[in-house]
C-alpha cells in the first residue's frame, strides 16, 4: 500500500531534518498527478523549507492550470521526458499518441510562467541519430539541464536496444561537445565524468581527442550534425557534471516507502515505515556498501577514475546480480588514458 498523506508528510519532515541546505525533494511516478494529495504535499514541503520538483508524465492532466498551480504551491522546477524531436519518434517510443505535443506545450507554458525545466532523454539504438535534433529543441525552448539517460536493462528498459559500449563513448563525447551551448548531464551514465576529465586534459595539451580516444563514425556524425545546428561553441566552457551517484547524495523512495540507492537499482535498504530515512541512508549495509569504492571489482575496481565515476551500480546489478561488478556499458581500460 502506498504511503498515506500523513506518512508522506512525515517523510518530508525527515528529509528536511537531514540538514541545510535542504535536499531537493522530487515527486515522480508514474504520474504524480494521479495522487489526489499532490498539491497538499507540495505545500507542506514548501513550508518545511524543501526545494520541490515534480516529474509529470505527458498525459492529458498536464494542462496550463495544473502547471500554474505547481508554481503557485511552491514547485521550483519540473522535468519532462522528450525521447525524440518529432511526434513520430517520441510517440512511437512512448507508445501513446499525442505525448510529444503535450510535452512541448507543457515545456512552453512552464518557461512562460517562470518554472525551471529539465529535459530527460532516454538514449536507445533507435533514437541516437536524432539526439542533435533533440538538443536543438533544448536550445530553442531553453532548459536548465538536458539529461541523457543511458539504459539499465530492467523493466521496460530490458526490452529496448541500447547502444554498444563503443557507441556510448561516442555519445558521451557528443554530449561533452554540445555542453558548450546547452547544460548537459547524464543519468546512469556516470562515466561521463571520466570523459569530461579526459577531454579537458586533451584540450589543454592541444591533443586531437578523436584519435586519442579512438572515437568512431557515430561521434563524427553526431558532431557534424550538432555543428550544423549551432550546438558547439569554441568560446564557452561547459559546466562540470555533479558528482552525485546512487546512494551518494541521492536516495530513491518508492510509493510504498522502500528506500533504494537509485530507482534503477532494485535493492531495498529498508522502509521508512520501519526506520528513519537518515538511519537507512547513513547506516544501512546497502548504502554504506554502495559508497565504498574499495568494493568495486573488475575494470571499475581497477579504474583510476572510480572515485569520480564508480560506474552505474544499477546497470552492473541488472546485468550480473552483483552491484559492485564493472559497468558493462563502459569500455575504458584502466590506465590507458
Amino acid at each position: 500500500m502506498e504511503l498515506s498523506t500523513g506518512e508522506a508528510y512525515g517523510l518530508m519532515e525527515q528529509v528536511a531534518a537531514l540538514g541545510r541546505p535542504a535536499p531537493i525533494f522530487v515527486i515522480t511516478g508514474g504520474d504524480p498527478f494521479e495522487r489526489p494529495d499532490l498539491f497538499k504535499l507540495i505545500s507542506r514541503g514548501k513550508r518545511l523549507g524543501l526545494t520541490i520538483a515534480v516529474s509529470p508524465s505527458g498525459t492529458a492532466a498536464l494542462k496550463r492550470e495544473a502547471i500554474q498551480e505547481l508554481l503557485d504551491r511552491g514547485v521550483t522546477s519540473i522535468s519532462l521526458s522528450l525521447d525524440g524531436s518529432t511526434p513520430q519518434v517520441h510517440d512511437d517510443f512512448r507508445g501513446v499518441e499525442g505525448t510529444f505535443e503535450r510535452t512541448i506545450a507543457a515545456w512552453q507554458i512552464a518557461r512562460e510562467i517562470g518554472l525551471k525545466v529539465q529535459i530527460n532523454t532516454t538514449v536507445t539504438a533507435g533514437n541516437v541519430a536524432d539526439l542533435p535534433n533533440v538538443a536543438a529543441l533544448v536550445k530553442e525552448h531553453g532548459a536548465m539541464t538536458w539529461s541523457a539517460f543511458l539504459l539499465v536493462p530492467m523493466g521496460r528498459g530490458s526490452r529496448l536496444d541500447a547502444p554498444t559500449s563503443s557507441e556510448t563513448e561516442d555519445i558521451l563525447n557528443f554530449l561533452y561537445d554540445v555542453g558548450t551551448v546547452i547544460p548537459t548531464r547524464t543519468t546512469e551514465g556516470h562515466h561521463f565524468r571520466r570523459v569530461v576529465i579526459q577531454r579537458d586534459r586533451l584540450a589543454s595539451s592541444g591533443t586531437d581527442h578523436v584519435d586519442s580516444l579512438g572515437l568512431g563514425s557515430l561521434y563524427l556524425d553526431l558532431r557534424q550534425k550538432a555543428g550544423a545546428l549551432g550546438l558547439i561553441s569554441a568560446d564557452r566552457v561547459r559546466r562540470a557534471p555533479m558528482n552525485v551517484n546512487a546512494g551518494s547524495g541521492f536516495v530513491f523512495i518508492s510509493h510504498t516507502g522502500e528506500v533504494q540507492p537509485s530507482g534503477f537499482l532494485d535493492v531495498s535498504a529498508g522502509n521508512v515505515r520501519d526506520k528513519t530515512l537518515a538511519e537507512i541512508y547513513r547506516e544501512s549495509e546497502v548504502f554504506v556498501g554502495v559508497r565504498d569504492h574499495r568494493r568495486l571489482v573488475g575494470r571499475c575496481g581497477r579504474c583510476e577514475y572510480n572515485k569520480v565515476c564508480g560506474g552505474s551500480r544499477s546497470r552492473a546489478y541488472a546485468a550480473t546480480g552483483d552491484m559492485w561488478a564493472e559497468d558493462p556499458l563502459c569500455l575504458y581500460e584502466p590506465g590507458s588514458q
